[in-house]
């Protein structure tokens, strides 16, 4: 028992030793600690208060290094969650979900950006064929750029009332695809038979034989 209590007593004093300024919870946690550097470190809860008409709220999160990191909560002063954002150096990255009283009214899909390297991989289609991928580097300008499904909800019933479609933060036609097959399928039924031309040639022997489609002698033999 003394042995756990002193690890844990180590650990606890490692967690705050490094941070020039910090805050206890209340249950004793170390928290919104700003490092010797002046960054942010660990555990943060921030209030923000309300301003210009709009209401006040409440957020907790992890920051790495002075930047955001991982999942962050938001809540009305009531306590009520209203927001569930993922974050990578910083910026949103992944799912971003938003909520009424009633339940959940948005879902956002973004793209975080390495602000050390801006340049990633993507998959690209084939705007002729919608089932080819081409891998290409490509790069992202921004922090932050919408990437995936964005859909919007009837919070009450849960029932999706629109969908975009993103990609490296420019919206993409969902008829897209079905335009292209419409359009070939179109093209297709209103293209004309090419009419087959003879050779000068084979027109003039013809003419000679008095008749066309008369069977002509071609020295061949067949049983």
């Amino acid at each position: 028992m003394r042995l756990f209590t002193l690890l844990f007593l180590l650990i606890s004093f490692k967690s705050y030793s490094q941070c020039k300024t910090y805050v206890r919870s209340a249950n004793g946690q170390v928290i919104n600690c700003i490092d010797k550097n002046d960054l942010k470190q660990g555990k943060w809860v921030v209030r923000k208060e309300g301003l210009r008409g709009e209401p006040g709220y409440e957020e907790e999160g992890i920051y790495i290094d002075g930047k955001k990191e991982g999942i962050w909560r938001l809540y009305t002063q009531m306590g009520d969650l209203f927001a569930v954002e993922r974050y990578r150096w910083g910026n949103k990255d992944g799912l971003n979900q938003y909520f009424d009283i009633a339940g959940l009214i948005r879902e956002e899909s973004w793209k975080a950006v390495n602000p050390a390297n801006p340049y990633d991989t993507v998959d690209v289609y084939d705007p002729i064929n919608p089932n080819k991928v081409i891998m290409k580097v490509v790069k992202i300008e921004g922090t932050s750029v919408k990437h995936g499904k964005w859909k919007y909800y009837e919070s009450n019933t849960g029932r999706i009332v629109k969908s975009e479609s993103w990609f490296l933060d420019k919206i993409e036609d969902p008829n897209a695809f079905a335009n292209l097959s419409a359009q070939a399928t179109s093209d297709t039924a209103t293209k004309k038979p090419v009419a087959k031309v003879k050779p000068k040639e084979v027109a003039e022997f013809e003419k000679k034989l008095g008749k066309k489609g008369k069977k002509v002698i071609d020295g061949k033999t067949g049983f």
